[in-house]
């Protein structure tokens, strides 16, 4: 630990003590060694509020990542990419259930629900793309990833009430040219990257064809059926061809088709803590009464006993028809798509080798329609406007099924008070020691939601004196959503006749929710370019995400009826303030971008469980207050042609304000519930008595560190026709929470992980390199998370051991 410190230590000294010779040398306008969301120039161009614009003018706390720069730092996917942007968090326990948050902000931490839609909108082209899991495949001839931080609702709807990750792909050219890329590494890592790209007309018609393809071995071995885990298997193919009708109008058609089988995902024996439940049916008590112990008590030798099946596949694609007339004092752009998402899962939710859940799995299908249409000004004089209108029609249908096994009534059932019979038992009729009571038993969930939202927006940018910008914007948003959810439950001899002991575990339901609401949203931003390397501003936002519906079941009451009042969750009202300061200097060899922000959520919709021991997925609530604030800034240096540097780092406070009907943590649930003016056991009492909710106001959210940075840099030196190069890539976050209520058994400690690269280029012709990644190959969680029924269990998904291969690329 001492000698990673020290080598962090050196390397971020290095970065920002390195001397700035030849100051007074033109800066170049494009250097690929570094991320470009560090080493801005100023001339990069963006699109961030839907107009090309150079970066530093644009007053939105924001990020831009090169394609160049993703292929040279191995950040193929946004799980990769989040270790450069400490603002960015991305969490998938499998692909359905990823979450992308900014600043702590987006998805409740936990299962995906159908009916909720996320707080990060996430774009492909200018194409909303409505199933988070499409962010888990890898990126495909990029031209830039803009991470915009902080409300984007105006411009970009109410799916970005904490930001947008916005990916732009490199378009058609009518010159011929291509570029091809192979990697290779441990864990026989091969990768694949190849595209082409030229004209079919001259001057008339382009096209553009691309391809990825990524596979790796599994980094945790299953003893059981002796094969690999948490593959990588990615497929992508991309096409696009640009029809340029005339010299004010073009067409692009775009579409791809993506394939991903990674076999996984699991989670494994971290960690046992106390919960109030009976000591007898906690986990020590019921791992002995099987005579069950895990492959390993130490999750970091990356081995597990599946004894269900595993699977998560993948399957999406789409179409899309983007049209840019220029009328001379107007552009008028419209974007049409069509997208959809096929999910296969397979699960081992009980997460131990024992058949106690054998089956536990939601296959899902999404189509999507979308239509916008904007006009944007061309005039770049006093009065800038871009209004527009949007269309987005969404269905998804889901297949659920959940079976319980033969250990299923041991595990999930009380075996009634001591003394205890041999077979663990207070007496010999027991339902606990009966197997078939809850063998067999098996829920089968079909539920459809369907969503049509509409929206008009507009935004204005006045120069009322040079330099000052008055930039308000407004969005009228209209949605609806539609739901149906039936479950079926049977016993192991096909009945739908239940005793409670069965009605506890899996409960029938049938109920159709819907939502519909009309909200308005808006920001006003005003901005100062005291130089044109300097741009100060400030903004205000006031922004929503619109309402949900409960479509993983509903909880039960005393009687295991559904609580139907629970069906729907209120939409999230955002208050949304932020300063920011956006510089260069040094004849921009330095860019130092800052900006503080103070984001006030009411009816913030959380992930809440309850008591039933069946229940794996939880539902939907709305807490009363959420605040996060905080500070950021982004910092490269570039002293000379030879280095490059940058520095990022965050302080984020996100915690709840008022949350006082919360889950409790496991160290306060699986007891008897309180009543009267009964007080809840100390935590971890066996046996002892425990809250009904608990007031967590005050306490942080889940998957946010208070402190974050990201740091690195490239040297390189003069080789022949090219140069020999060695760069470095770090991050470093402090310790989180992985459950929706803070508990003492699910912190992520802190800590760094450290990349490097070594190689040799011509120009952009040629490169070779060598890279490692988790070099000092550190153990960590990426997510830990506590088994159902209040056993005492901790599981965990490690992040992956230290991995390095080579890589050649070549442009032609």
């Amino acid at each position: 630990m001492v000698r990673r410190s020290i080598l962090s230590s050196s390397a971020l000294a290095a970065s920002l003590l390195f001397p700035f010779p030849a100051l007074a040398q033109d800066a170049p306008q494009d250097d690929p060694a570094i991320p470009q969301a560090q080493a801005n120039t100023g001339e990069i161009v963006v699109t961030a509020r839907r107009r090309e614009e150079r970066a530093q003018d644009v007053p939105i706390a924001m990020s831009i990542v090169t394609g160049q720069e993703l292929a040279r730092t191995g950040a193929f996917n946004l799980n990769r990419l989040q270790q450069q942007q400490p603002a960015l968090q991305f969490y998938s326990s499998n692909p359905r259930n990823s979450a992308i948050n900014i600043r702590g902000l987006g998805a409740p931490f936990g299962l995906t629900n159908d009916g909720l839609e996320q707080g990060v909108g996430f774009y492909l082209d200018g194409v909303y793309v409505g199933r988070v899991g499409a962010s888990t495949f890898d990126f495909v001839d990029v031209e830039r990833v803009e991470v915009l931080r902080g409300p984007q609702g105006t411009l970009y709807g109410k799916n970005t009430t904490a930001g947008a990750v916005n990916i732009t792909t490199k378009a058609p050219s009518f010159d011929w040219g291509g570029q091809a890329e192979a990697s290779y590494g441990n864990y026989d890592f091969m990768q694949f990257k190849g595209s082409i790209s030229g004209p079919l007309v001259a001057d008339k018609l382009a096209v553009r064809l691309s391809t990825s393809l990524t596979r790796r071995d599994g980094t945790i071995y299953d003893v059981t059926t002796r094969t690999d885990v948490h593959r990588l298997d990615n497929v992508t193919f991309r096409g696009q061809l640009l029809w340029r009708a005339s010299p004010n109008l073009d067409l692009t058609l775009a579409g791809d088709y993506n394939v991903q089988n990674p076999l996984c995902c699991v989670q494994i024996y971290a960690r046992t803590g106390a919960t109030q439940r009976p000591l007898s049916r906690q986990y020590a008590a019921l791992a002995a009464a099987f005579g069950y112990t895990p492959p390993s008590l130490n999750p970091f030798d990356r081995v597990t006993d599946l004894d269900a099946a595993s699977n998560s596949r993948q399957e999406m694609g789409g179409a899309s028809l983007t049209a840019n007339w220029d009328l001379g004092f107007v552009t008028l752009t419209s974007v049409s798509a069509w997208r959809y998402w096929d999910w296969k899962p397979a699960n081992d939710r009980d997460f131990v080798g024992l058949p106690i859940t054998t089956v536990s799995q939601n296959p899902s299908q999404q189509k999507q329609f979308s239509q916008e249409v904007r006009l944007a000004s061309n005039s770049g004089g006093k009065l800038d406007y871009t209004i527009g209108a949007f269309y987005f029609w969404q269905k998804i249908d889901t297949q659920g099924s959940q079976v319980q096994g033969p250990a299923a009534s041991r595990w999930l059932l009380n075996p009634g008070n001591p003394p205890f019979l041999a077979n663990g038992c207070a007496t010999l009729t027991a339902n606990a020691c009966n197997p078939s009571v809850l063998n067999g038993l098996t829920s089968t969930n079909t539920i459809g939601f369907s969503n049509k939202s509409f929206a008009v927006f507009g935004k204005l940018n006045w120069q009322p004196i040079e330099g000052l910008h008055i930039q308000p914007g407004l969005r009228l948003n209209y949605d609806r959503k539609d739901g149906s959810y039936v479950s079926v439950v049977t016993t192991g001899a096909g009945s739908t006749t239940l005793n409670a002991d069965q009605r506890g575990v899996l409960a029938p339901q049938s109920y159709k929710p819907s939502f519909s609401d009309w909200n308005l949203s808006g920001d006003f931003t005003v901005s100062y370019n005291v130089t044109r390397d300097i741009n100060a501003y400030a903004t205000y936002a006031k922004s929503f995400k619109s309402g949900g519906i409960n479509l993983s079941g509903l909880p039960l009451d005393a009687t295991n009826n559904p609580i139907l009042s629970t069906q729907t969750v209120k939409p999230e009202s955002v208050n949304h303030y932020e300063i920011g300061l956006k510089t260069q200097f040094l004849d921009r060899r330095v860019t130092l971008n800052i900006a503080g922000f103070w984001t006030e959520v009411g009816d913030y919709q959380a992930t809440v469980t309850n008591g039933q021991l069946g229940v794996i997925r939880g539902y939907l609530a709305n807490a009363e207050k959420v605040r996060v604030r905080g500070f950021e800034f982004d910092a490269s240096f570039r002293p000379s042609d030879r280095f490059r540097s940058y520095l990022n780092g965050a302080f984020t406070d996100a915690k709840y304000v008022s949350f006082k009907d919360a889950p409790c943590p496991p160290e306060l649930s699986g007891g008897t519930t309180v009543t009267g003016t009964q007080v809840p056991s100390a935590p971890g009492t066996p046996g002892g008595l425990s809250p009904a909710f608990c007031d967590i106001s005050g306490q942080r959210l889940p998957g946010i560190s208070r402190f974050s940075f990201a740091w690195g840099g490239e040297y390189n030196v003069p080789v022949g026709n090219g140069e020999a190069y060695l760069g470095y890539d770090a991050s470093y976050r402090t310790r989180f929470s992985s459950n929706p209520s803070p508990s003492a058994y699910t912190w992520i400690g802190g800590g760094s992980v450290h990349n490097f690269r070594l190689g040799y280029r011509v120009e952009d012709n040629f490169n070779v390199f060598g890279w490692v990644r988790n070099a000092f190959d550190r153990d960590y969680f990426e997510l830990l998370s506590a088994q159902s029924g209040s056993t005492g269990l901790i599981v965990g998904q490690p992040a992956d051991p230290r991995t390095y291969g080579i890589t050649l690329s070549k442009t032609f």
